[in-house]
């Protein structure tokens, strides 16, 4: 029994020690010793590489459609089968009444396939359509656009909290 025990003990040890062997990153700077101890460090391979996560920090990334145009826009990534979505709901009607006609409101339902596909033409039409594509699972969450800029304001998931949407939106309405 201890035999086994100390067995798969190693082959746990040998495996993690592969991992992080593997997991170093080919990027970071190296640095060669000789055998005379002389230090040399070349030169990062990756530093003239465009980041591949920079174009995912803002989604949207451009002006919205003309008909958002002048008002902040908030936008809900909608199901009718999500728990968060039922959560947030009274503060979103709340902030529907308190903001009528000074703030866009825009829902992508994500209830089901028809839905969806419905949501991915209203989000084409205005301009979400990148959005979207990048927070279509994440029911529950809101987001505050910019219509000029298409930048990402703020954004929370399943945050029912009335004072955190209207810390974004009061200052965004006297730009």
């Amino acid at each position: 029994m201890k035999i086994q025990y100390f067995s798969v003990l190693a082959v746990i040890s040998l495996l993690s020690l592969g991992t992080v062997v593997g997991c170093s990153n080919p990027c970071a700077a190296k640095t060669k010793t000789s055998a005379s101890t002389v230090t040399e460090v070349q030169a990062n391979p990756c530093a003239s590489k465009a980041n591949p996560c920079a174009s995912k920090a803002n989604p949207v990334g451009a002006p919205l459609a003309q008909e958002l145009q002048g008002k902040p826009v908030v936008v809900d990534v909608f199901a009718t089968w999500c728990s968060a979505c039922k959560n947030i709901a009274p503060t979103l009607s709340q902030l529907k009444k308190d903001y009528e006609g000074k703030v866009n409101f825009v829902v992508l339902d994500v209830s089901s396939q028809s839905t969806a596909a419905e949501a991915e033409k209203k989000a084409k039409q205005l301009g979400l359509i990148d959005f979207l594509a990048a927070n279509k699972a994440q029911t529950g969450m809101v987001a505050i656009i910019d219509p000029a800029t298409g930048k990402v304001l703020a954004q929370h998931r399943n945050n029912a909290n009335l004072a955190d949407y209207k810390t974004v939106l009061d200052p965004a309405l006297t730009q």
